[in-house]
């Protein structure tokens, strides 16, 4: 392990003994009252449930101690704790998050979780740096885990559990109905903000469409605009490294994928704002977002996590009310709203299973075992989220909210798969 590459990881930190022995005891009560076994060192493993096995209990007390969460996620990256089904883990952990810190020391919390970094809030500058961390890693190290149309969001499949179904047709399926939803068709002029590697816009084009997408990722645009020409589509789509709040012009529909996470609450604000100025009269907005509870976002908003320190440095995942205020402030209405959690989960197991299975193609890209244990864990930390239903998903239609008063459809249960039509679309069942 090179510790310039991995400082976090490679030294245990030094922290007081108090604290080390305050993790100790918190973490022992707190695991022994969850549905799992664990194990800690040469000790036998009690209670019932999947394995928690920390292999070097002074050290993961030691991490934990210091940096709570962040340490928790620095240990497995060192090997310090495994677990014979990590998603399993991971899921009870997540479910029984409120009863891992007793409600007394919850309110202690500004004492001991860590900032966010001020280098990290979006800004112009900031955003771009925050992206390239992520999303220009290898394209190569993408497409090994990806379905072929390297779609990075939820998929939408037509049955659940454990589909047979063509993943990437699942993930064709989830882009037609947010392009449904967007009432995209021949003649549209269609905005897309965040690229991803240039599917949807690809299918916009194929129904008709002129596409703008712009991307803050280098590499991402680079693979984007190869596919674009790939598939016959470059004088009906243009891709741009431009930043979401320096496009100008009006179209008739807008569409964002999993962008809102990546932006930040400071800037939300400034998200819709754009998202209703850019729109024709007439015009519609289709969004994919991923949700957590409101008292978990808040709690959430200013702290230093594992995911913003190693995955995705700057993001924030919003609640359902906080998209309903920031869009009704900015002068959007949603008119659907649907949720689908379970198939994020599904979407992620498939990702896990494909990094798992060619880690020796991941090495060959250069990505070094603490690398690969680290995106192994935001993978399972992700499916685990859903699975404890922490996290949602979810496909929403807005339009300008001088229109006429909102309807906003009761909102599907999570796990149920989206099949609303919109006015105007492909009539197709539909999703990205």
């Amino acid at each position: 392990m090179d510790p310039a590459v991995w400082p976090g990881v490679a030294r245990v930190p030094r922290v007081s003994g108090l604290r080390t022995a305050v993790a100790r005891t918190l973490l022992r009560r707190a695991l022994g009252r969850l549905p799992l076994r664990v194990r800690w060192g040469g000790e036998p493993a009690v209670g019932k449930g999947p394995l928690l096995w920390v292999r070097k209990p002074d050290a993961f007390h030691r991490r934990i101690g210091a940096g709570g969460l962040i340490g928790f996620g620095e240990s497995y990256m060192a090997g310090e704790w495994e677990a014979d089904d990590l998603v399993g883990v991971l899921t009870v952990l997540a479910a029984g998050v409120d009863e891992l810190v007793p409600a007394p020391l919850r309110r202690l919390r500004g004492l001991w979780v860590r900032r966010r970094p001020e280098d990290q809030r979006n800004t112009v500058a900031g955003s771009r740096e925050n992206i390239r961390r992520h999303y220009d890693l290898s394209n190569e190290l993408f497409a090994l885990f990806l379905d072929p149309s390297l779609s990075y969001s939820s998929a939408v499949f037509g049955r659940l559990p454990g589909t047979a179904e063509d993943f990437e047709a699942a993930q064709h399926r989830k882009i037609d109905r947010l392009l449904d939803l967007a009432g995209v068709g021949p003649g549209t002029r269609l905005l897309e903000i965040g690229t991803g590697w240039g599917e949807l816009a690809i299918r916009a084009a194929r129904r008709g469409a002129v596409v703008r997408s712009v991307t803050l990722s280098a590499e991402q645009r680079e693979l984007a605009l190869r596919r674009v020409r790939e598939a016959g589509q470059a004088d009906r789509v243009t891709v741009e490294l431009c930043d979401y709040r320096q496009v100008t012009g009006a179209y008739d529909a807008v569409v964002s994928v999993e962008m809102i996470e990546a932006v930040g609450a400071d800037y939300w604000p400034v998200y819709f704002r754009t998202l209703r100025e850019r729109l024709a009269p007439g015009g519609r907005v289709a969004l994919q977002a991923i949700t957590m509870p409101h008292d978990r976002m808040l709690a959430t908003a200013r702290t230093h996590t594992w995911i913003s320190e190693y995955i995705f440095p700057g993001g924030l995942i919003p609640s359902p009310e906080a998209v309903r205020r920031e869009a009704g402030r900015a002068g959007l209405r949603i008119t659907a709203d649907d949720g689908y959690g379970a198939h994020y989960a599904e979407t992620l197991r498939l990702w896990r299973e494909r990094f798992t299975g060619r880690a020796a193609e991941v090495a060959a890209l250069g990505f070094d075992a603490v690398f690969r244990r680290m995106w192994e864990l935001y993978l399972a930390y992700s499916e685990a989220g859903f699975r404890a239903r922490y996290l949602d998903v979810r496909q929403l239609a807005l339009s300008a909210a001088d229109l006429g008063a909102a309807t906003v459809p009761r909102a599907r249960a999570a796990g149920a798969v989206p099949a609303v039509r919109a006015a105007g679309g492909s009539g197709k069942e539909n999703a990205r």
